[in-house]
């Protein structure tokens, strides 16, 4: 597929129906029907005018076999063909009616028969464009095989442990489809041109690629599945000066590198990172029946640090160390994520880097500092109008002050990174059909260009298109919890330059203190809370939320505490499980009879061969401590890792990234992960001071690259593309906090300028580390929390230690 808005898109079809959406030949209900050898299922669509009749052989105890009828029957010839199959098998039992469904899940087999995933319930949660939108309700796995032909490994405790497992992915949780609209691509990718059909369930939102592929392959087809995407959506009617609007907001996860918290972290060496989330927020005007209507989205990202690092799970430490692995010196993997950013938005991408700069205890400094020399050396290759546009910023200490400085301070990022982007936005008569676009797909092109295409497809746009081009992405530690005030704020940025596109509003501004900026937060809080509950195990730490809201600062510290523990027991206790069965429903680990199951596996490596008669003490340690790289990681004997300690303030050179084509897909080779070179960091120095938030000169650094920069205190802040002094300097900066210089002189603190590296030898496993003696700010009780101090006055001495430090609980 090609980029958002890419260049060489040279028409742009709008494919909305006289009713913005319509019926539609698309199948959307089905009756499954049984007989001793074959399934029959019957699939209608909205209309009731197209049935057709799927087959599925039951006579092949351990294979897929599925034959499609190609005649398109009418109700009646249907309903006549099933008297036909009843008769013509009355001898075994004849025909008998199983379920009521509303599209097949896919297909699984573990280690004996095939079983098939039904939707049995849906729910409508929302509509776009008058494309219906469904969550799942109720699904059912119905064993594809007769009992008379079923092997004796259909009822062993093995396959049956499997069949629990796949269970605990709940699809009724935060996992949605639609029929007609391609809820898997954003709203411009779907009014653009894009491929169909079976191709859609190649893209890396739609979760049951795999269970669907067998089907697939054998129909060439894709009208009897749905294509699943996991996330979050939400549709809300809002309103402003009286003018009433719809607003969607979507979130779409990846299915690549999918995982939980500590068990799926940084980036593989396919480029691809944990917790990548595509989010989007939709607009569309409300008008009446047959009236033009306008909508509008604008698209943000968020993912891991794409870097090679991860965290140990451990149940006797709440906070692990962060332990950076020196397996890839020129950032080569780094580069494939950014090429893949590239690829789906096009440029510019904007990286907005929230982790702490300086800590007494280096963790998150040290993915700073790696994080902005790839960045560097990733720029070296680029072109300037190319270049990876940065803003590291540390959103944890700045949120100490008051929340309305942190977000007005954001408010600031979010309206440059805008305008830099734009948003995508359209108008469209009822009676389009197929419109064009201007070979100028920013929107930018004259009214004669604009008259002449609409006259050659007889049809015409109220106002030509606005496209977006580039894309924001956010990340912190986790990428849940300050990411997602990151992203709230660049929607509600997004939210006035759309309804002022929408002529809701005349100047494209809203307020962060308005009823309109407090509802969108909620929106914003609920993703946040499904996102955070998705891979961290508990809802969102939304302290800023909560004090911008006024809420009791007593509960949101109480609310923020408890989240912490819930988190920690999640990880320590249950994502070792629920990654098993994402690793199943995935099919990134497929059971084979005479190899390990997938719980004898040290990790989620599943190539490697397992461990088998493990004594029961390695087994408790192995539960004690588990976790793993990224996919396809091997480990080396010069994986080494670094782990917080102190920085060296010198700048190792690395040798520049070769400029290559590197393809980007799944089936692409490899690279090597023993590289032996040691690991560099970057001390950034100024080289001017400016107050343009664009500055066109040429400086002499990274290449005639601008560079802004802002040290206060222990802060230190720096951009390539936005001037960090005037922005934190203004009214409203989040630079007023004193801090005690001497306590961070004498402590092992970590940024860009102070202490040295410690390189550890060895492995990159690390065994349980401990946190003793670890000072941590008042209020640092989550790993990407922001939260200010928590009042534990009630517990005991003992328990306060474990949380903040990570001691032992019991002696």
């Amino acid at each position: 597929m090609g980029s958002m808005a890419s260049e060489n898109e040279e028409r742009f079809q709008i494919n909305v129906q006289s009713n913005y959406g319509g019926g539609g030949s698309y199948l959307q209900k089905f009756r499954l029907y049984e007989t001793r050898s074959n399934f029959y299922m019957i699939g209608r669509d909205k209309s009731r005018t197209c049935w057709r009749v799927l087959k599925i052989h039951r006579l092949e105890p351990s294979e897929l076999s599925v034959t499609e009828d190609p005649t398109v029957y009418s109700d009646i010839e249907c309903n006549d063909l099933l008297k036909r199959i009843h008769e013509g098998n009355r001898s075994t039992g004849g025909l008998k009616f199983v379920t009521t469904c509303y599209g097949i899940v896919g297909f699984i087999k573990f280690l004996g028969p095939y079983y098939m995933l039904l939707i049995t319930k849906r729910t409508k949660i929302g509509t776009i464009c008058g494309h219906a939108v469904y969550s799942v309700a109720k699904s059912e796995m119905i064993p594809i095989p007769n009992a008379t032909v079923r092997s004796n490994m259909a009822y062993s405790k093995i396959e049956n442990r499997y069949k629990k497992l796949l269970r605990t992915v709940d699809l009724t949780k935060d996992f949605f489809f639609s029929y007609s609209y391609h809820v898997m691509l954003s709203l411009q990718k779907n009014l653009s041109h894009h491929e169909t059909g079976l191709i859609l369930y190649e893209t890396m939102f739609v979760w049951n690629e795999f269970l669907t592929r067998g089907i697939r392959n054998q129909l060439k087809n894709s009208i009897w599945t749905v294509a699943l995407v996991y996330g979050f959506f939400k549709q809300v009617e809002l309103s402003i000066s009286g003018r009433d609007f719809s607003l969607i907001l979507i979130a779409r996860r990846s299915r690549h590198y999918a995982g939980t918290r500590y068990l799926k972290r940084g980036v593989n060496e396919k480029g691809r990172v944990a917790n990548d989330v595509e989010t989007e927020q939709i607009v569309i005007e409300d008008v009446p029946e047959g009236s033009p209507k306008q909508i509008s989205s604008v698209v943000q990202n968020r993912g891991s640090i794409p870097l090679f690092w991860s965290q140990e799970t451990s149940r006797l430490n709440i906070k692990p160390d962060i332990i950076l692995s020196k397996k890839d010196d020129n950032y080569e993997a780094t580069k494939l994520h950014f090429d893949n950013l590239v690829k789906r938005y096009g440029n510019p991408i904007i990286i907005l880097n929230l982790i702490k700069t300086r800590e007494k205890k280096p963790r998150e400094s040290i993915l700073r500092a790696e994080f902005a020399n790839a960045i560097e050396v990733l720029n070296r290759d680029l072109v300037r109008e190319n270049r990876l546009k940065f803003l590291h910023w540390d959103l944890s200490k700045h949120s100490r002050n008051k929340a309305a400085s942190v977000l007005q301070y954001l408010v600031k990022v979010a309206t440059n990174a805008v305008e830099l982007t734009h948003i995508f936005y359209c108008q469209v008569l009822p009676s389009s059909s197929q419109l064009p676009c201007s070979n100028n797909c920013n929107g930018h092109y004259t009214d004669e260009e604009a008259d002449s295409s609409n006259r050659a497809n007889g049809s015409y746009f109220v106002r030509p298109p606005i496209f977006q081009k580039g894309v924001l992405r956010t990340n912190c530690i986790d990428c849940l919890d300050r990411t997602n005030v990151a992203q709230y704020v660049y929607g509600l940025v997004a939210l006035s330059k759309q309804l002022y596109a929408l002529g809701y509003i005349d100047v494209p501004t809203i307020n962060l203190d308005s009823s309109l900026a407090d509802d969108l937060m909620k929106t914003y809080e609920a993703m946040g809370d499904t996102l955070a509950l998705q891979y961290g195990g508990s809802a969102a730490h939304n302290k800023i939320f909560s004090e911008t809201r006024g809420q009791w600062k007593a509960a949101t510290q109480s609310q923020e505490f408890l989240r912490t523990l819930q988190r920690y027991y999640s990880n320590a206790y249950m994502d070792a499980e629920k990654q098993d069965a994402i690793n199943v429903f995935l099919g990134h680990f497929q059971p084979q009879q005479g190899k390990p199951a997938l719980w004898e596996l040290d990790s989620d490596q599943h190539y490697n061969a397992g461990t088998r008669g493990l004594g029961f003490a390695e087994k408790m340690a192995r539960s004690i401590m588990k976790r793993s790289l990224s996919d396809g990681n091997i480990l080396c004997d010069n994986n080494t890792p670094i782990v917080g300690s102190k920085m060296n303030n010198s700048r190792i050179p690395l040798p520049a990234i070769q400029a290559s084509d590197i393809s980007i897909s799944d089936s692409s080779p490899e690279m090597s992960t023993c590289g032996s070179n040691d690991i560099s960091y970057a001390r950034y120095t100024p080289s001017m001071s400016s107050r343009q938030l664009f500055s066109e000169q040429p400086q002499e650094y990274l290449g005639n690259d601008s560079m802004y920069f802002f040290e206060h205190g222990d802060s230190y802040n720096c951009s390539n593309f936005l001037d960090v002094e005037s922005l934190s300097s203004s009214g409203n900066s989040c630079e007023e906090e004193n801090y005690e210089r001497s306590s961070l002189i004498e402590s092992q603190s970590v940024g860009l300028s102070s202490g040295e590296i410690k390189v550890e030898a060895g492995p990159s496993y690390r065994s349980g580390s401990s946190l003793k003696g670890k000072e941590l700010a008042s209020g640092d009780l989550s790993d990407d929390g922001a939260s200010s101090s928590n009042d534990l006055s009630g517990f005991s001495e003992r328990f306060v230690n474990w949380v903040n430090y990570g001691d032992g609980l019991f002696p």
